[in-house]
């Protein structure tokens, strides 16, 4: 059975927010919607699912994230995500500059989770707590 990845879906709590931070990291909006109905409770599970969500795309083509601010039911607020915790764990970007990607989240309020490590010379990797608590890695290559 052929399979691709569609997108990445995170709930966040501010979506113009969260956005700006993704948009100044290169990626672009391709669409912007409120969803509601008995299709999206249905795919969703939740009864009376309404949220506002929008679709950002890597400059690449091949990457989405599809980003969602629910305005029923409630949002549920949870601590955020520790890198060992089971689940959801991040979502990661490979940059050109892991400098510039770091200077970018810091003037949104977002650093990373300890400093820039140096994996055996081949990749320069920081994990930042993004919006919302989202786990962002970024990994700059060192050899081609």
């Amino acid at each position: 059975m052929p399979i691709k990845l569609e997108n990445v879906g995170i709930a966040v709590t501010d979506l113009d927010a969260t956005i700006a931070f993704f948009t100044d990291l290169g990626l672009t909006v391709v669409g912007r919607d409120e969803v509601s109905g008995e299709w999206a409770d249905t795919a969703v599970g939740l009864d009376g699912n309404h949220a506002k969500i929008a679709m950002l795309q890597t400059p690449d083509g091949h990457g989405m994230l599809e980003l969602f601010e629910y305005i029923h039911p409630d949002a549920i607020e949870t601590s955020p995500t520790l890198p060992n915790e089971i689940g959801m764990h991040r979502v990661a970007f490979s940059v050109d500059s892991i400098d510039d990607a770091l200077a970018i989240a810091a003037k949104h309020g977002c650093h990373p989770l300890r400093g820039v490590a140096n994996y055996e010379g081949v990749y320069k990797l920081s994990y930042v707590r993004g919006p919302s608590g989202i786990i962002v890695m970024f990994a700059e290559a060192l050899k081609s």
